[in-house]
């Protein structure tokens, strides 16, 4: 299997990542810097401290006065344990204020990718796998969090400890910096040779994670089906081929990222001995000290410089320490913000839908309370609006339309529904039925010709309001975890317990649910893993029922219902759909007969249309199918 491949990280997702954290902690990430800064600061003093202290030693006579001594020394060894106890709280501050800044980031960040994600088009939910999109919210968050919690502090602190002791260094010898620079450039070197390939392959590793959490959620969804037709053994097989690549692909990550600390860590502790042995030769050979301060080449100045050459070389190799937690960061928040820039779902709609109260001379007015009517809102140019009543006329002219340029999948598509009407689709699996809805709804804008709605061009009318004019109730149902009573209210959320329960009692589910162990309180998890097929799908139809909408789509409605449960479903849904434009897609031919108009599809195109007597007359592909599937059954 080929190895998953990931595109580099876009340039500027430090750097935007950083920003997002000052935007959303504009006052305490600031403070939390600069307790970083003044902590690192003051781990450098003591080198100061210790040149002075190694100095006055070496002044000091034998026949000096000891006190005398002491009022030197005791004053900075004060002065550096008052910075240690600033430097502690400074400390202790800042690792309280990175625990809230990052977990709050953390909670913010999932907000603002959850809220995103609920205005992408359904284009982009076909075309992610599901557990992909899951691992944004899990292992790429928690890679931002090892970024905000440990690199940055690390990096900051760290990073100035280097330049306040690159400074210092410089200050006192020239000669003995160089050679801690040359040390450095060595682990520079090392560091860019081991880095890149840890970079390369933790890219990868976030990658594969993804793919293996999408492939692990489709067995987990599709068991059944895999144990039906014993694909066990290559469900198998294709984890461990994505496992496998996993595995790769950390094992050698994690091998950079393992063998570059010990590596720099000896050349930290050879250039310590260098250290020491070059400045104790310069010592003996008297050879003249360069540096800013002027100072000679003494005893005082080796000291410090073996401690600061400790802390240079063991800061430099704590930075070079967090290369692949960075990396990881960078790839996760690469795939975060990509997550976050999908481009939302266009809505230029300026029509909205609204209660109305319709007088018995056709006059419009608008209410807020619940009155069961409704109309359309319509801005005029004089600042005026114009209310349509909501009718349910709906008109399909010319309509062509594919998912892709390259497929179309609807050709020429030109239907009628008059209010009231009851229109079909049939037709062969593909034909495009369901594409039709999901055109009507918006879930994807039409390539060309035009979709009315009670004479409106519904890409005027607002999605949110279109959508909520139209009920609809799906082949795959899509319960969700609470009480089934919740799930039914899930149609109209402001609809009582009565509303809810009449809902139940049209579609035909009041019986099953009072049967149930608390009823309509009995809690639902799982997708409503602990009812029938049927059972969850007359939930979905009561759910579609108390919305009281004035267009219903029913996609293979009763698809999942036994023929007796079928016959108690059909006739409260023939109380439901009264008075109602109804779009039917079935399979069941049985069940569209009673049909103002059927239409026949074939490849995106109608081929037949009319009522189900004219069909049976025509003697056409409706006859044929009509009169096969009567033969099955």
């Amino acid at each position: 299997m080929n190895k998953p491949k990931r595109p580099p990280v876009k340039k500027g997702t430090l750097k935007r990542t950083i920003l997002t954290v000052f935007q959303a902690y504009p006052v305490m990430f600031p403070v939390t810097l600069l307790c970083i800064l003044f902590s690192a600061v003051v781990a450098a003093v003591p080198d100061v401290l210790i040149q002075k202290i190694v100095a006055a030693i070496e002044t000091w006579q034998p026949a000096q006065d000891w006190p005398s001594a002491a009022k030197e020394i005791v004053p900075m060894v004060i002065f550096l344990a008052v910075l240690y106890l600033l430097a502690l709280a400074a400390t202790a501050l800042y690792t309280q204020l990175m625990a809230v800044i990052t977990q709050g980031y953390l909670s913010k960040m999932r907000r603002k990718m959850f809220d995103g994600m609920q205005n992408l088009p359904i284009r982009y939910f076909d075309s992610t796998k599901h557990g992909d999109i899951m691992s944004h919210y899990t292992n790429d968050i928690d890679t931002l969090r090892q970024l905000i919690s440990q690199s940055i502090p690390s990096i900051i602190r760290a990073g100035s400890v280097v330049i306040c002791v690159l400074g210092i260094m410089l200050y006192y010898s020239i000669w003995m910096t160089l050679l801690v620079l040359a040390g450095v450039t060595l682990m520079f070197y090392v560091s860019k040779k081991f880095g890149g390939g840890c970079a390369k392959y933790f890219l990868r590793h976030q990658k594969s994670m993804g793919a293996t959490e999408g492939y692990i959620q489709e067995m987990m969804n599709g068991q059944k089906v895999v144990k039906v037709f014993c694909h066990e053994q290559d469900a198998q097989e294709g984890f461990d081929a994505l496992n496998d690549a996993l595995f790769d692909d950390s094992y050698r990550a994690n091998c950079y990222s393992n063998i570059l600390g010990p590596i720099i860590q000896n050349i930290g502790n050879i250039l310590y001995v260098l250290v020491a042995v070059v400045g104790g030769a310069l010592l003996l050979t008297d050879v003249p000290n360069i540096s800013i301060s002027g100072m000679p080449f003494t005893l005082s100045i080796v000291i410090p410089f073996l401690n600061m050459t400790k802390q240079f070389t063991g800061n430099i190799n704590q930075l070079s320490q967090q290369i692949n937690h960075i990396v990881m960061a960078l790839a996760g928040a690469n795939r975060i913000f990509e997550l976050m820039d999908q481009e939302a779902e266009t809505d230029d709609g300026l029509v909205t839908l609204v209660n109305a109260h319709i007088a018995a001379d056709g006059t419009v007015t608008e209410v807020k309370e619940h009155t069961g009517k409704w109309a359309w809102k319509q801005p005029q140019e004089d600042g005026s609006f114009l209310y349509i009543p909501l009718c349910g006329d709906v008109r399909l002219t010319e309509v062509d339309f594919g998912y892709t340029d390259e497929k179309q999948v609807l050709y020429d598509i030109s239907v009628y529904a008059e209010p009231g009407q009851k229109v079909a689709f049939v037709g062969a699996t593909g034909a495009g039925k369901t594409t039709i809805t999901n055109l009507i709804n918006r879930f994807y804008d039409i390539a060309d010709g035009k979709i009315r709605y009670d004479g409106i061009n519904i890409n005027k009318i607002r999605k949110s309001d279109l959508r909520s004019s139209l009920g609809i109730v799906l082949q795959e149902t899509n319960l969700f975890t609470g009480t089934v009573m919740e799930n039914i209210r899930y149609g109209r959320l402001d609809a009582t317990d009565e509303e809810c329960i009449e809902a139940a009692r049209l579609a035909g589910a009041d019986s099953f649910i009072s049967r149930l162990p608390e009823g309509y309180e009995t809690q639902l998890s799982g997708n409503g893993a602990n009812l029938s097929q049927g059972q969850r799908q007359l939930i979905a139809i009561a759910r579609a029922a108390v919305a009281d909408p004035p267009v219903l789509i029913m996609d293979e409605a009763t698809s999942s219902i036994d023929t007796r449960t079928e016959a108690i479903v059909q006739r409260g849904m023939d109380q439901l759909m009264e008075g109602r434009t109804v779009f039917v897609i079935a399979h069941r031919l049985s069940t569209v007969k009673n049909s103002d108009v059927i239409m026949v599809l074939d490849r995106g195109r109608i081929i037949e249309r009319g009522t189900h007597e004219d069909l049976i007359a025509e003697r056409g592909t409706y006859y044929q199918l009509y009169t096969g599937a009567f033969e099955l059954e």
